[in-house]
């Protein structure tokens, strides 16, 4: 039996938040989400959360889950004292209980694994990841003897001669949960601060193992912004050369984000300044950016992308946007289409072969084929209380600056007069016009003040 314990409990005060530390986020995922997700891969009998600090808060961050259970503890006194806490919770105590901090986000189950397998082996009351680190200011320091692990030392409880050991605890462990159980409430607070310290469970044990591995950031924890943007480095730097090693070529690589869900075609260029969010699906051949930020929306193929916004779209083959345009929610360009310069389109279909090419607004509307659509058009969807929609047809033509005011319907091959503000519906192959008779006034004076 497989028991996970995950310590989530800290405030977190070297962040400056009043966000709990674990609910930060990396690459969109809060640190303790993809704890647990490592976790989950290794398939345990239950995972325990140990909150303390806004643990409402923490626990409605996650996604409901049968074998994920949520123990708080109150006060916060120290690792120890969370396993006791646990301990006296959850009365069978059988099997593997592996523990890990709610900081460590980028811990690989892969990693996990091979603890466990080295637990297994030795048959071991206590088996714990280490690694050695150039500089190991701040964490506790793992002495050995003859192949078992000796004592572990807290960084603030280490003497000069101990701190100069590069051997290091990287916070995660594998006990038998049984024989912990029997020596938990034995830790005591006697040390600088005055908290219950689950490393002295390994003195009080008898078969204490180390599994020393490399430290390629792994096991980086996060207590502070730096932290936190050097992980993020990682992930993305990680990211990013699986999509190259696959055919995409990046501009200027530091600049762009890239989430862990998106996919990306072959031959596709991401240019500087480039942000592909959520679960974005960019196809071959297709030039992204520079400045262009596009979530959880299909880009279909040979597309360019700039200087430009996209939210939970389709955009389908063969289509320019930009630069600077808002394509929002529910939008689907269809291909051979053009959105150009200081465009927004919002929950509208935009047919084949169809353009908006300047300083226009197109919601909640269906643009027929082979339509042009003027400068400076408006489609006036809202009137106080509801949303309208707009209805063009294929083969029309938009003069510039025309205001249509929904719900509206206008049939297919319709020209509209520039300037024109269209209250009613036209039928095919119509000219549509509506304005104000042009009046000159000679010999005008303007009043002087």
């Amino acid at each position: 039996m497989l028991s996970v314990a995950i310590l989530a409990a800290g405030k977190g005060t070297r962040m400056k938040s009043s966000l709990p530390k674990v609910l930060h986020k990396i690459s969109g995922k809060s640190l303790l989400q993809r704890v647990i997700n490592s976790c989950i891969e290794l398939n345990p009998d239950q995972i325990f959360v140990i909150t303390g600090h806004k643990s409402k808060e923490v626990q409605d961050s996650i996604p409901k889950n049968k074998k994920i259970h949520f123990i708080i503890q109150k006060p916060q006194s120290g690792t120890g004292h969370a396993i006791q806490v646990l301990c006296k919770v959850v009365k069978k105590n059988e099997g593997k209980l592996l523990i890990l901090n709610g900081d460590v986000p980028l811990i690989k189950p892969e990693t996990l694994k091979k603890l466990l397998n080295l637990h297994d082996s030795k048959n071991a009351d206590v088996s714990l990841l280490t690694t050695k680190k150039i500089n190991p200011f701040g964490y506790g320091r793992v002495f050995l003897r003859d192949g078992f692990i000796e004592r572990i030392v807290e960084e603030k409880d280490c003497n000069d001669q101990e701190r100069q050991n590069l051997l290091i605890n990287a916070g995660i462990y594998c006990f038998n949960w049984k024989n912990l159980s029997k020596i938990i409430d034995d830790l005591q607070s006697n040390n600088n601060q005055k908290e219950i310290y689950l490393t002295d469970s390994l003195s009080l044990l008898k078969n204490s193992f180390s599994l020393e591995v490399e430290d390629n950031g792994e096991l980086q924890g996060i207590n502070n912004r730096i932290q936190l943007s050097m992980c993020e480095e990682i992930i993305q730097n990680s990211i990013k050369e699986k999509h190259m090693l696959n055919g995409v070529t990046f501009i200027n690589k530091a600049s762009c984000s890239i989430s862990e869900e998106a996919q990306i075609g072959k031959d596709v260029i991401i240019e500087a300044n480039t942000h592909l969010r959520g679960s974005t699906k960019i196809f071959n051949n297709c030039v992204i950016g520079p400045n262009t930020f596009i979530e959880n929306s299909h880009v279909g193929l040979h597309c360019e992308i700039s200087n430009s916004t996209v939210y939970d779209s389709q955009i389908m083959d063969h289509i320019k946007i930009g630069p600077y345009s808002h394509v929002r929610p529910k939008s689907k360009i269809s291909s051979y289409s053009k959105i150009g310069n200081f465009v927004e389109i919002k929950n509208s279909r935009i047919d084949e072969d169809s353009k908006v090419n300047h300083l226009s607004y197109i919601g909640d509307s269906i643009i027929g084929s082979s339509t042009n659509i003027g400068a400076g058009t408006i489609t006036a969807n809202f009137d106080g209380q509801k949303k309208h929609q707009t209805k063009i047809g294929k083969n029309s033509s938009i003069g510039a600056n025309t205001v249509f005011v929904a719900p509206i319907n206008i049939g297919e091959s319709v020209t509209t007069g520039a300037g024109s503000v269209i209250t009613k519906d036209s039928k095919d192959n119509s000219l549509a016009i509506s304005r104000s008779k042009q009046v000159n006034i000679e010999n005008w004076e303007r009043k002087k003040l």
